[in-house]
Parts: structure tokens; C-alpha cells; sequence
């Protein structure tokens, strides 16, 4: 959960925040944070998952330290 990525800067800055039950990620990812019921993705405008993040908050702040824009989705 803690790995560097570099985000990228193409065409539009536009990167989509939603909420991933725990029980739809591979046992490696659940291991690594069983206190929780669920994370939050950060999706690039093509679907590709960039990011995991513990909570909605920290996912937004992720995506504006990058210079992109979040937007919710469900």
C-alpha cells in the first residue's frame, strides 16, 4: 500500500475517486490492511487504477498533490 507511483501527466487531468470493498481485492492487499472494510482507488480517465488509499480524504489529497482533478464516483 505504501509504493511510489508516478502519475501521469497526460491529456487532461481528470482521475476518478471511488470506494473498493475490501473482499474485491486480491488476499495481498487485504493482508496489508485487515482493520479495514474498505479503500478508496484513484482511476487515470483511461480506467487504470493509479492508487489505494485508506480513506476518501487521503485519495483526493493524493490526486491534488499531483496536479490532477478528482471527481467522486460510485
Amino acid at each position: 500500500m505504501n509504493m511510489k507511483h508516478d502519475f501521469p501527466t497526460a491529456e487532461g487531468n481528470t482521475v476518478y475517486v471511488r470506494r473498493v470493498e475490501m473482499d474485491s481485492l486480491p488476499a495481498e492487499v487485504r493482508q496489508q490492511a485487515p482493520e479495514l472494510q474498505a479503500l478508496y482507488a484513484v482511476h487515470g480517465i483511461d480506467g487504470e487504477r493509479l492508487a489505494l488509499v485508506a480513506d476518501r480524504g487521503l485519495a483526493f489529497m493524493l490526486a491534488r498533490q499531483n496536479e490532477l482533478n478528482p471527481v467522486s464516483v460510485h
